[in-house]
């Protein structure tokens, strides 16, 4: 079998100059010539078997290190390209090998860079936290993507929007849905749209939950979604093609920066008045009330899942009105925040949501199971929150399910009106939290993960309190 050979001059440059060698001084301690060592390290001849002993036992260096470097160094390299504002720079995962071979000092210092901006990124960003908090305007916000725009100004804003609840208002009273929403919706598509609606098995849509196809004018829904996702597409679809003035005139409201932010935006809002056609505003606002705000009840009543019960309770925040100002927040396994929402806009300086004590870390380890706190907070206020997991899209064998958790809450003075009320009185429901560690200074917190900006470190080799970071009080 042929010998693999090994080009690895930038290795060997690197080894080089670390020693604080010249080629000459190297090439003498190898037994080579210093032009020899000179193609080497421009990758214009391969380290030879006797080579790699010579490197290994004359300058102690492991021969993994000389083998198998780039490897370890592109798997770093993909995860800087992955951030948004890379993406689409590499178009494949050669070009980061070609790198992290041909140029591992710089692509270190690449990772390094990397790394430093996102731990600059997360300092800034719990900075201005903390200045908001405080009632101080600041600009220390980096560059926004699309998305990032979209997110935080609709997170700052009620969820309740009039113009698009009078549409939806108005397009329900034309549809008589009765007890079979699903037939009304795909009735109105076909009738005063022309099209029609299928469901397709996995191996038609595999990665795709809809699709429309203009030219054939039919919707294509996957079979991975429950009955109530489907509902909620075909809802959608509906008040796009019926009242999407009203959507477009609600997203230019908010003065988005791009065309890019302003899509992003309409396809929220769509969401928004699907839920309010699925949920019409009176008949789920009654039955909201009558049920004490029983989440698990309003999906059953009106076939919807409890994510879409919880989102509507967001949106009943009608100006004057006498509904529990709810709040909701959503995050993955990892602790990523995919959306926050609030009926009077989500209470980041007062709540958070950052805290690793919250329930909605902890449903993970329940799933399916609600899970009920009253949260206390270093300021004295406190919060009702109620937290549970959703599945995602139904997953084949061999495929690893989509689960998130979903946290609905409200001031604690607020929500005394709701059925959970009782549930949070009890003394294991108390939660001591905080809007997030690097804001929180909460002393011995067994779940701190980082240390607070207001605070220096207290290394004391003397003394170790509980936290992993101490701090000085």
């Amino acid at each position: 079998m042929a010998e693999r050979k090994i080009f690895a001059g930038p290795r060997v440059r690197r080894l080089r100059l670390s020693l604080g060698l010249t080629q000459t001084a190297m090439a003498e301690g190898l037994g080579i010539s210093p032009s020899y060592l000179n193609l080497i390290e421009r990758n214009q001849r391969p380290l030879t078997v006797q080579l790699l002993l010579r490197l290994s036992s004359v300058y102690k260096v492991d021969l993994d290190q000389l083998q198998g470097e780039g490897g370890g160094l592109a798997v770093q390299l993909r995860e800087v390209f992955a951030d948004p504002l890379l993406a689409g720079e590499i178009p494949g995962d050669q070009e980061l090998v070609e790198v992290s071979e041909g140029a591992p000092n710089a692509a270190v210092g690449m990772v390094k860079l990397y790394r430093a901006y996102r731990e600059q990124a997360a300092r800034l960003s719990d900075l201005a936290d903390l200045l908001a908090r405080e009632g101080h305007q600041t600009s220390l916000a980096g560059t926004r993507l699309p998305m990032d725009e979209v997110r935080e100004t609709l997170e700052r804003r009620s969820a309740f929007h009039p113009r698009i609840e009078d549409a939806a208002e108005a397009l329900t009273a034309q549809l008589s849905a009765g007890d079979d929403l699903a037939g009304a919706l795909k009735d109105r598509l076909r009738t005063s749209h022309g099209i029609a609606v299928r469901t397709l098995p996995v191996h038609a849509m595999p990665t795709l939950r809809r699709r429309f196809d203009r030219h054939s004018m039919r919707l294509f829904l996957s079979e991975r979604l429950s009955p109530a996702d489907r509902v909620r597409e075909m809802a959608q679809e509906l008040a796009l093609l019926s009242f999407g003035p009203v959507i477009a005139a609600e997203v230019e409201s908010f003065a988005f920066t791009s065309s890019e932010a302003m899509r992003i935006a309409r396809f929220d809002f769509a969401r928004h008045a699907a839920h309010a056609l699925m949920m019409p505003y009176q008949a789920f606002l009654s039955a909201a009330q009558k049920s004490r705000y029983d989440i698990d009840l309003l999906a059953a009543r009106f076939e919807v899942s409890f994510e879409q019960a919880a989102h509507r309770l967001v949106m009943l925040g009608r100006p004057g009105g006498a509904v529990p100002p709810f709040f909701l927040m959503e995050a993955d396994h990892a602790g990523n925040i995919i959306r926050r929402a609030g009926a009077q806009g989500f209470p980041h300086a007062r709540f958070g949501g950052r805290c690793p004590k919250l329930s909605l870390h902890a449903a993970f380890a329940q799933p399916g199971q609600i899970l009920v706190d009253r949260v206390e907070m270093p300021d004295g206020g406190r919060f009702l929150t109620v937290s549970r997991t959703l599945e995602g899209p139904k997953a084949a064998f061999g495929e690893r399910l989509r689960r998130t958790a979903i946290l609905i809450g409200s001031e604690w003075d607020a929500a005394a009106e709701t059925v959970y009320a009782a549930a949070a009185e009890l003394p294991a429901a108390g939660v001591a939290a905080g809007t997030a560690c690097r804001l929180c200074e909460r002393q011995g917190c067994l779940s701190r993960a980082e240390p607070p900006l207001t605070r220096p470190l207290g290394l004391d080799e003397m003394v170790a309190g509980l936290s992993a970071f101490d701090f000085q009080g």
